[in-house]
C-alpha cells in the first residue's frame, strides 16, 4: 500500500510542507536504454519527446501499479561499449555501473540497447553487439548493494528498423549501410542467444512494436503494445514475494 511522508516545498513563497504519496517498499525496476527508451517519436521529424504519459515506461508504471516505482534512463544514441568521436558520454557502459548504485535497491534491471551499435561508423557485426551485454549482465551481479539481492536482468532486443520508411533515407541513410534491415533481424537472434546462454530474461521488442517514418523510432500506438509486454515480463519474472 502506498504511504505517505511530508515533503518540504521551496519556491518564492514562504516553504510549505506538503504531502507525498511514496511506497518504500516498491518494486524497483530499472528501464536503460537508448532512444526509443527516451521516448523519442518514429512519426515526428522534429524528434520532440513524447510526454511521460505516452512513453512505453510512463505507461509501464500505470500497468503495474503503485507498488512498482519504474525508473526511466534511456538516451539518444546510447551505445552497448563504443563511442563516438564525436558525441562524449553516448557509451552505456561506464555509466552503467555508477546508474546501477545511484538507483539501488533493485529488483528488476531492463536492457535494450543494440541499434546504434549498427551504425556503420562502428563495423560492428550483430554478434560483436550482442556479445558487448555480457558485460551488462555482469555489472547486475557486481553492483549490489552489501545484503542486497542480485536483480532481474531482462535483455530486450530492440524493433527492427525499416530502410523503406518514408524518412530513413533523409534522416538516417547515411548511418547505416545496406544490409541494415538484415542486420537488425541477425541481431534479435544473437540477443536471444546470450539471454538464453546467461539465463536471464528475454523479450523481443519486434513482437508487438513496430518503427514510425523515421524507420528507427516507435510509432506512438507501440508504445503501450510494447509496456503490456514488458508489464507481463516483469509480472512473471518476480517471485510471490515482490510481485505486487
Amino acid at each position: 500500500m502506498a504511504r505517505a511522508r511530508r515533503a518540504i516545498v521551496v519556491g518564492s513563497a514562504a516553504p510549505r510542507i506538503c504531502e507525498v504519496i511514496t511506497d518504500p517498499d516498491a518494486t524497483r525496476v530499472l528501464c536503460f536504454g537508448d532512444s526509443n527508451t527516451y521516448g523519442c517519436p518514429g512519426d515526428d521529424i522534429d524528434y520532440v519527446r513524447l510526454g511521460a504519459d505516452r512513453r512505453w515506461t510512463g505507461l509501464l508504471q500505470r500497468l503495474l501499479g503503485d507498488g512498482y516505482d519504474v525508473i526511466e534512463e534511456g538516451l539518444n544514441g546510447r551505445t552497448t561499449d563504443v563511442e563516438y568521436e564525436d558525441r562524449p558520454g553516448h557509451n552505456g557502459r561506464p555509466y552503467f555501473g555508477p546508474c546501477l548504485l545511484s538507483h539501488q535497491p533493485l529488483d528488476v534491471v531492463v536492457i535494450m540497447l543494440g541499434s546504434n551499435d549498427l551504425k556503420a561508423c562502428f563495423g560492428r557485426t550483430p554478434r560483436d553487439i550482442a556479445e558487448a551485454l555480457h558485460g551488462y549482465i555482469d555489472d547486475v551481479a557486481d553492483n549490489v548493494a552489501e545484503g542486497g539481492r542480485v536483480p532481474v536482468t531482462v535483455l530486450v532486443s530492440p524493433v527492427r528498423m525499416d530502410d523503406t520508411a518514408a524518412w530513413f533515407e533523409e534522416i538516417s541513410g547515411a548511418d547505416f549501410d545496406r544490409e541494415i534491415v538484415s542486420r537488425s533481424r541477425q541481431l534479435t537472434e544473437e540477443i536471444r542467444r546470450v539471454a538464453q546462454e546467461r539465463g536471464v530474461l528475454y523479450a523481443d521488442a519486434a513482437q508487438v512494436a513496430r518503427v514510425g517514418a523515421d524507420g528507427l523510432h516507435f510509432t506512438l500506438d507501440s508504445h503501450p503494445r510494447f509496456a503490456e509486454l514488458m508489464a507481463a515480463t516483469v509480472s512473471r519474472a518476480l517471485p510471490d514475494s515482490l510481485a505486487r
